[in-house]
């Protein structure tokens, strides 16, 4: 396998493998991965896994100019242009569901702000901010399409309603923080802030939906 080396600027694409992965950073502070060992003075050697293992557990993508735990807006583009944009396909896929389009609108606002190349500090991806293996669960090929994004992330949602007996907050709670979470307080919203902070948004977002639409 040639080296392939990746610098800040650019997004990687990790690819399936059992070859070691090297992440090197250098003086100027640009990240570099790479499956051999650089040369040089000028490079620190931040860690090294294993292809493998990053896929399963630590996939992160890196772009231009964000911290990776922050949406970056569409250059030029509104929240309203932004939301309009895929306003048609959120309420396809919501009536293919079986979903409140408000109720998608409201999770692909608080997820992304409707942003495609959202990325969060854990990796999770896209509108409806997917991680990778709920997105091989779903069958999502493409995790950057919206379209993709957008379905995998519905048909979980949908699953986590009938799952919790289409009681919102829990699949709401289970969407952020994991089914087991959920489970493990038994069937409570868990005792974490960030998931109750959560569960608060979507459904202000989703009664702001609601009384847009006169409903």
């Amino acid at each position: 396998m040639a080296c392939n080396r990746f610098a800040l600027l650019l997004f990687w694409v990790l690819p399936i493998a059992q070859a070691d992965i090297f992440k090197y950073v250098d003086a100027q502070g640009k990240i570099y991965f790479t499956d051999a060992p650089l040369q040089g003075e000028g490079y620190r050697l931040a860690w090294k896994r294993t292809a493998a293992k990053v896929m399963e557990r630590e996939v992160k993508i890196i772009a231009r100019g964000r911290s990776p735990s922050k949406a970056v807006k569409k250059p030029g583009a509104s929240l309203d242009q932004r939301r309009k944009e895929y306003e048609g396909v959120i309420h396809r896929i919501a009536r293919q569901y079986h979903l409140y389009p408000e109720l998608l609108h409201a999770v692909v606002r608080t997820e992304s702000a409707y942003n495609p190349q959202a990325v969060s500090s854990a990796g999770a991806i896209g509108l409806m901010q997917l991680m990778p293996q709920t997105a091989k669960r779903y069958q999502v090929k493409n995790i950057w399409d919206p379209v993709e994004n957008l379905r995998g992330g519905a048909r979980y949602l949908r699953d986590l309603l009938d799952r919790f007996n289409n009681d919102l907050r829990l699949a709401l709670a289970a969407y952020n923080a994991g089914e087991n979470a959920v489970k493990k307080y038994g069937n409570r919203i868990p005792p974490y802030p960030e998931t109750q902070r959560y569960v608060r948004r979507v459904l202000q977002f989703l009664w702001a939906e609601r009384a847009s639409a006169g409903s």
